[in-house]
């Protein structure tokens, strides 16, 4: 049974200051210590954000004040530092966690952005800590948490050949013959492995950049240079002429606040770049969150949804909308389901030893349904049954190796509702249809020998498309036991 914070340790009598803590990590961490009985000073750039914080923490109980202040100023700092003694009387905690980024490729880079994100980043976590540690030498003791980005181990440098060919490699284990990736890749490389296929592989086609308006497009910050930040028309049609010279498989756009965290891409901007895509040849699909943002894309064209809608059930207006549109495609995108006790089994085909001990560390017999799921289930059981197409994709790699996040989103589809047949379709012939790669997606005369053998049929149990015996890409036998050797060794 989980016990209480308090029993496990206890604040009650400290201090501290939080930066960035009206949101995000930066407010779970204040919540956190608020819980264990520490009084709080929360720092923000924003006063709703602050206001809303200071609102929500005392009408839980919690002993909390704010102060509006840039990090990266000494005189702010030292008032937030001021004010927090003449209030609490002393400094014990100071959890550094103000940060700012700013997503573009090197050479595009201005200058201001780039010391914009050190001043932040790094002088304030000096400034911080410099004059919160000044009070706490006066007592003889305290504590600075500085809170840094996975972005230091998990990078755009580790975009390159080797790595993708891995993945790529991963999918083809696992019984995968293509991947399109959405927006997330930079330079020449994705142009170039999709130019020449690599045999024992999948296949590779790119959206190249997504357009997303600055720094509001990919979630995680190894990402975000990934993506065009476009904020007039001019821009974006821009944006749209460049991904048409590589000749991109896809326009991929973010219209996502996250969690009201980021501006999402408006009207005024997808539309053009919806219609210069069009004029152009070329489809665009939507990550997405609200129904209402749905709604008005369908009026404005979009091609398909990268991800189902997680705010509201789909209502009578856009299954309307759907109707009126029936070439729009939606790839649900279900929540992440993290593996379970019984998958370690077949994860260590994939990874070394050290990485199964890990995952025992956390994993369960029955692994609890993701936040959002129950609202997507129902949507994507309604919009089966109404004939719109859904085709198939995964947020590939978030919590489980590539390849077998792909098995557990065909299991979760049949949870929400569609029968395993209609699954393995979507997976299948409409994705193939979807990207546009006629070889593939059924078994013909004169198309593409890429298929599986199973050991059990997957309608009895969509989770017998885990029982892989051979794998068959462009006609050739995948060894799978040298790939086994090579990733666990």
């Amino acid at each position: 049974m989980a016990k209480p914070i308090r029993e496990l340790f206890d604040l009650a009598g400290k201090t501290a200051i939080v930066t960035g803590g009206s949101r995000g990590i930066g407010k779970e961490m204040a919540e956190g210590l608020a819980e264990a009985g520490a009084s709080l000073m929360l720092c923000a750039r924003r006063q709703e954000w602050l206001d809303a914080a200071i609102a929500e923490f005392t009408e839980r109980g919690f002993e909390v004040c704010g102060h509006l202040a840039d990090v990266s100023k000494p005189d702010e700092v030292q008032t937030v530092v001021d004010e927090t003694v003449a209030k609490f009387g002393r400094i014990d905690i100071l959890v550094n966690n103000a940060g700012v980024s700013w997503g573009a490729m090197p050479e595009e880079m201005p200058i201001e952005k780039w010391q914009m994100v050190l001043d932040v980043n790094l002088t304030g976590c000096f400034l911080m800590a410099q004059a919160v540690g000044r009070e706490m030498l006066k007592h003889g003791s305290g504590s600075i948490i500085n809170i840094a980005s996975i972005s230091g181990i998990t990078s755009s440098a580790s975009y390159t050949r080797d790595n993708l060919l891995d993945q790529l490699r991963r999918y083809a284990y696992y019984g995968i013959a293509a991947t399109l990736s959405l927006g997330l890749d930079r330079g020449d490389l994705p142009y170039q492995l999709r130019a020449s296929p690599t045999p024992g592989a999948a296949l590779f086609l790119t959206a190249g950049r997504g357009i997303a308006m600055p720094n509001a497009g990919p979630n995680a910050d190894y990402w975000k240079d990934a993506a065009y930040g476009v904020t007039t028309e001019a821009e974006a049609r821009a944006a749209v002429r460049e991904l048409a010279g590589k000749k991109v498989d896809i326009v991929k756009i973010w219209v996502d606040d996250r969690n009201k965290s980021v501006t999402p891409l408006p009207p005024s901007l997808y539309r053009p770049i919806i219609a210069e895509a069009h004029s152009r040849g070329l489809r665009v699909v939507a990550h997405v969150f609200y129904l209402a943002d749905a709604k008005e894309l369908l009026r404005a064209g979009i091609d398909g949804f990268a991800h189902g809608i997680r705010d509201l059930d789909v209502d009578d207006e856009i299954m309307t909308l759907f109707k009126q549109r029936p070439q729009v495609f939606v790839i649900p995108n279900l929540p992440d389901t993290p593996p379970s006790i019984a998958d370690l089994a077949w994860l260590s085909e994939t990874l070394p030893s050290r990485a199964i001990e890990e995952l025992k560390k956390t994993a369960v017999a029955s692994p609890a349904r993701p936040r959002l799921f129950e609202v997507q289930a129902r949507s994507l059981a309604k919009l089966a049954a109404a004939g719109v197409r859904i085709a198939f994709g995964t947020d590939a790699g978030v919590g489980a190796p590539y390849g077998f996040s792909a098995h557990t989103e065909l299991a979760d589809m049949v949870a929400a509702g569609m029968t395993p047949a209609d699954v393995i379709v979507a997976a299948t012939r409409t994705s193939a249809e979807v990207m546009r790669l006629n070889q593939l997606g059924t078994i013909a005369a004169g198309k593409s020998a890429d298929f599986i053998v199973l050991d059990a049929n997957p309608l009895d149990d969509i989770k017998n498309t885990r029982k892989i015996a051979q794998v068959y890409l462009r006609g050739a036998k995948v060894d799978r036991a040298a790939l086994t050797a090579g990733w666990t060794r």
